[in-house]
Parts: C-alpha cells; structure tokens; sequence
C-alpha cells in the first residue's frame, strides 16, 4: 500500500540558501531510491518562508530504506542547526487518490 509523506522545514534566517541546497541534494538522491514514487520539494506561493515536501513510497518498507539511506543520514546531521524547529512529518495512507 502507498504511503504518503508530507514534511515541512522552516529555516533560520541566514540559513535558507543552505537548507534549499540540501533539500535539491535530497531530491536528487531519493527519486533514484527503488521504492520513491514521488519527492516533490514546494514551497508557498505567497512567498512565506519555509519549504515542504510531497512523498509518495511503494510501501512502509520502502520508506525505511529512504530513513535509512546514507543521504538520509547526513541530512539529519546537518538540518537542525539550520531550522528553527525540528521538521514536520506527517506519514498518511490513501483515502480516495488520484492516479
């Protein structure tokens, strides 16, 4: 079953360059992941601060395998001196999704 991530990171002033760099760096690495289906980076139109994430995964497994992963892991090294608050993670399941 699909499951869908959304995350969201607010960055400290000063540091937006850098957590963007990371995020394309982490955009890169996990659409070549096998069970990535989606890893769309987005942020407001309005201009508001912050960046989130849409992620889509063949399954719980291959979310872990993204958790695990080397990139994974130095982007937790480095992300929280760069954000104001740890990120936001909400894991959800499909109720009526579009193909």
């Amino acid at each position: 079953m699909t499951v869908y991530v959304f995350a969201s990171l607010m960055p400290k002033a000063g540091h937006v360059a850098e957590v963007e760099a990371l995020m394309r760096e982490m955009v890169s690495h996990t659409r070549k992941e096998p069970g990535n289906l989606r890893y769309d980076l987005l942020r407001r139109a309005d201009g508001a601060p912050g960046f989130h994430l849409y992620e889509a995964y063949v399954d719980e497994a291959a979310v872990q395998a993204h958790r695990d992963s080397a990139h994974f892991i130095a982007y937790r090294a480095k992300i929280g001196a760069w954000v104001t608050e740890p990120p936001e993670v909400k894991v959800l399941s499909g109720v009526d999704v579009a193909d």
